[in-house]
């Protein structure tokens, strides 16, 4: 019988939730900096994160032992507002936050593939183990850029690839992508799952059904410490 790889906390409001998440992840890179130093921390893009990554600036801490990266990022300019570096410095590096250091996955000068392998460097170049990654969940079970219909979907999800961050072609993304691939993020020493809403609710509710097969739940069951659930109406 397999062992339930998730907990759940449902919050009577978003932002009640935000000050949850916020706290949490706060707690958790203040002990990494505590036992070695440095944090690491991975957070997703999209609309829902917006209110936490507010709430997190604010949170009281060692910003300046703290190192930001993304979970995963579309191929776009910052100037783009579907930059998902565009979201984290405007709602995130800021406040208390100010002084983290931020590590991007998009580079302007480089093609899709030459991004991510620059990408992976930099990301090898942290502490990792990741201390905290905070991902979303789309309406269609994808996490992080792991679309069902990506090419590559398969071995990104493969808990044996070598890559660390690979380049995603998928028609439903909307453009292509870069993301940290299922070994990186399932290593991490916390890792959250933030989603709000009834649809996605019911998304998560599906694939955490025996048998289930959408991209998060194969994140969720590969993640080697529980995957903490924090959703809100």
């Amino acid at each position: 019988m397999m062992v339930r790889n998730w907990r759940r906390h449902d919050f009577d409001s978003r932002q009640a939730l935000a000050d949850a998440l916020a706290a949490t992840v706060g707690d958790q890179l203040r002990e990494a900096i505590t036992q070695k130093g440095l944090g690491t921390l991975a957070v997703s893009g999209g609309s829902t994160p917006a209110v936490f990554l507010d709430t997190l600036s604010r949170i009281e801490l060692d910003w300046d032992k703290v190192a930001v990266t993304l979970v995963d990022e579309r191929f776009v300019d910052e100037t783009s507002a579907r930059s998902n570096a565009a979201l984290v410095r405007s709602r995130l590096l800021r406040n208390q936050a100010a002084k983290a250091r931020f590590v991007p996955l998009y580079r302007p000068d480089l093609s899709l593939e030459e991004a991510a392998a620059a990408a992976s460097i930099a990301i090898r170049r942290l502490d990792l183990p990741l201390d905290v990654a905070v991902l979303g969940m789309g309406n269609d079970g994808h996490a992080a850029s792991f679309f069902p219909d990506a090419a590559e979907l398969e071995r990104l999800l493969d808990p044996a690839t070598e890559e660390v961050v690979a380049a995603v072609h998928a028609s439903s993304a909307g453009e292509d992508r870069l993301t940290m691939t299922v070994p990186v993020i399932a290593a991490a020493r916390f890792t959250a799952l933030h989603i709000e809403g009834a649809e996605k609710a019911s998304t998560l509710a599906a694939a955490l059904k025996p048998g289930a097969h959408l991209p998060i739940r194969r994140v969720i069951d590969a993640a080697q410490t529980p995957v903490e659930i924090f959703w809100a109406a």
